[in-house]
């Protein structure tokens, strides 16, 4: 059986799937529907009876624990797909930045062989003139 948490984008995760891997970790060897209570038949003493509701009452301090700590997961999940965006979004100014100045670059470069150019042929004249 193969276990999907989430897929390539963050866009879903499977909350069902998260809470049986949390609960595979705190409960290694057990399943949902195993018991921790023995069948002892009926209790004759009070001590039993309240051992009884010890046990039943362990399994779900364990799993308010584990919704607690799935409740975590999704929120610093949600945090981290806003974070994701946002660096997305300043990665895109950037790189539209970027492009701007490379279009500068090119544009002075352009300029600057053409000043060149210029200033070769000035040269050229004046030594046509000296001689």
């Amino acid at each position: 059986m193969e276990l999907i948490l989430y897929s390539e984008t963050f866009d879903y995760i499977d909350i069902a799937g998260l809470y049986l891997v949390c609960l595979k970790k705190m409960m290694p060897g057990k399943t949902l529907f195993d018991d921790d209570i023995h069948d002892k038949g009926n209790p004759e003493r009070p001590e039993d009876i309240f051992d009884d509701r010890k046990k039943e009452t362990i399994p779900l301090e364990r799993l308010k624990n584990l919704e607690e700590k799935i409740a975590a997961v999704v929120e610093r999940v949600k945090a981290l797909k806003e974070e994701k965006n946002s660096l997305e979004r300043k990665i895109s100014e950037l790189e539209g930045l970027l492009n701007e100045k490379n279009q500068t670059i090119e544009s002075l470069t352009a300029e600057k062989t053409s000043i060149k150019i210029q200033v070769e042929e000035l040269l050229t004249e004046l030594e046509t003139i000296e001689l």
